[in-house]
């Protein structure tokens, strides 16, 4: 064996934020473009967040032509171009100080092989186009498969590369992954029976009176993703049945509220079509009761769907795996690869437990699609696809279960780091634990917060709801100085606190999820929140008045 191909990389702290700051090795052949990102890492990040000299209106004038232009530009010229309007100022998503969206630092390697990707335009709709990329993809999915469920290698041997069957579906997120699980679990509810051909062939209404049942359901927790919304329209079952269920003081869903409606659908004559568990809620980051959910499933006959678009990646940890037990009891499962597995935007995966469920949405075509082929496209929603697997299969296997552990393992321990800092702060108010490596808080001076305390012990709702409304002028104007200034940026949502009776408060949220994003990093995001803050001196004398 060569000495290349028997050296064997040992995951470290060290060498994993490596790739996400330089190059080993930078190619002569890099573009201006490249070199900003890559080269030049450290320094392109040293800048705002975004540019501050143009706010985006201004911005907008740079492409406000709407003309095709008749003469061609050199190339050269056009990268310049785009240098001084697009790159320029664009949201620098891989700052450290940018923790407010699920964003992060890339491994330098993407970028090389993205051009290779991109080079060899291979199309996963068809195995003529895609010849290396279909089982590269379908290998993919066997690992992910294999990380959710823990099947025996002969089971993969079996499945993986089966013409009939699939293991998942990719897709260019979340909201596609989501929607391809609840379009698989209508079809399999509705599926041909009699002289009914199935709600593919026959449609949603014939369906629904050969089964006699008034509608269909999808429970989820308040905290569900609004892509859940989508696949309700698209599907034909109706927003407004996608029925959101009150979760517990920790953000999870309660599973007795949602045994209980499921209960009074059934008796009502609606039938309950998929439950979905959140595993890692996009405000929140925190995890339903995945085993009590899937038992729920269980009694009543219905999908099993979990959305870990965000948590997912946490399998990876040993140490923190825990986190999503139950997920193997799921149907279907979603991870964004594009999240905390540190691949470029677009990349979503959709799991199947069962290789028969994606029969479900089997669709042919003569001139491609054809019965017997293994063509990806027969069993996925979309058609077209770029091989974003080549960019994940890259990560999977540069940076490893071992790499994945530490990087993990330090998201989630620098979320708790932070949930300390603001705890002990006297003027901070930590909203919501991190479970993940997402968290919630607030800027509530120390004598506001004795006055909102004192008024929730005394049940005085008004003048909670008094304080809270100015709190919430004040969260705004700190979030959007915060950003405006281009130092580091944090993002804000509205909260129903179970502490405050469930009143709708705004709340600083923030995602832990850049390998770059030091201790130091944090405590400067706090100081420069309370430099702001503390500029507001009108809202702070109203509050005041409260106390």
């Amino acid at each position: 064996m060569s000495a290349s191909k028997s050296r064997k990389a040992t995951a470290s702290e060290e060498s994993l934020l490596r790739i996400f700051t330089v190059p080993e090795a930078p190619e002569s052949t890099l573009s201006k473009i490249e070199q900003a990102l890559s080269e030049d890492l450290e320094g392109f990040l040293s800048q705002s967040i975004v540019a501050l000299e143009k706010p985006l209106h201004q911005v907008e004038r740079d492409f406000r032509a709407f003309e095709i232009p008749d003469d061609p530009k050199f190339v050269s010229d056009y990268t310049e171009e785009m240098m001084q309007t697009l790159i320029a100022h664009s949201v620098h998503t891989a700052a450290p100080s940018f923790i407010g969206h699920m964003t992060s630092a890339l491994p330098y390697f993407v970028l090389p092989l993205s051009k290779m990707m991109v080079g060899l335009n291979q199309n996963l709709v068809k195995i003529e186009t895609s010849k290396a990329f279909t089982p590269l993809e379908r290998q993919v999915l066997g690992m992910m498969h294999h990380l959710i469920y823990g099947e025996r290698e002969n089971f993969y041997q079996r499945w993986m590369h089966s013409a009939n069957h699939s293991l998942g579906a990719f897709c260019s997120g979340g909201t596609v992954a989501n929607i391809t699980a609840l379009w698989i679990a209508r079809n399999r509810l509705l599926k041909a029976d009699g002289d009914f051909a199935g709600v593919t062939e026959d449609g949603l209404l014939a369906g629904l009176r050969h089964y006699g049942w008034q509608d269909l359901a999808i429970l989820v927790s308040e905290r569900g993703h609004y892509s859940l919304g989508k696949a309700a329209d698209l599907l034909g079952i109706g927003r407004k049945n996608i029925v959101a269920v009150a979760t517990d003081a920790n953000n999870r869903v309660d599973v007795t509220a949602m045994r209980e409606t499921a209960q009074t659908l059934q008796q009502q004559g609606v039938r309950v079509m998929a439950i979905v568990g959140v595993a890692g809620t996009t405000e929140t980051g925190n995890v339903d009761p995945l085993n009590e959910l899937a038992e729920l499933a269980r009694e009543l006959q219905c999908h099993f769907h979990v959305d870990a678009a965000w948590g997912g990646a946490s399998l990876m940890s040993t140490k923190y795996r825990q986190l999503m037990a139950g997920i193997e009891h799921a149907d279907s499962v979603t991870i964004d690869a594009h999240k905390q597995l540190y691949v470029p935007m677009g990349a979503g995966m959709v799991i199947f437990k069962d290789p028969e469920l994606a029969r479900a949405i089997v669709h042919h075509a003569e001139y491609i699609l054809r019965r017997g082929s293994k063509d990806l496209g027969s069993q996925t929603l979309e058609g077209s696809r770029p091989g974003m697997a080549m960019l994940v299969h890259a990560c999977l296997q540069i940076i490893g279960r071992q790499g994945y552990e530490i990087l993990i393992n330090n998201s989630l321990e620098k979320a708790h780091y932070f949930a300390e800092l603001i705890k002990q702060h006297p003027d901070f108010e930590l909203i919501s634990e991190p479970e993940l490596c997402l968290l919630t808080y607030r800027y509530v001076p120390q004598k506001v917060q004795q006055a909102l305390n004192d008024a929730v012990q005394q049940q005085q709702w008004q003048k909670v709801a008094q304080i809270n409304t100015l709190l919430d002028e004040l969260t705004q104007t700190v979030q959007k100085a915060q950003r405006e200034q281009g130092k580091s940026f944090v993002s804000r949502t509205r909260l129903q606190p179970a502490y405050y009776q469930r009143q709708s408060i705004t709340v600083l949220r923030v995602v832990l999820a850049n390998p770059l994003t030091t201790e130091q990093i944090l405590k400067d995001v706090l100081s420069e929140q309370i430099a702001i803050a503390e500029s507001k001196s009108h809202l702070l004398n109203q509050l005041a008045k409260l106390c």
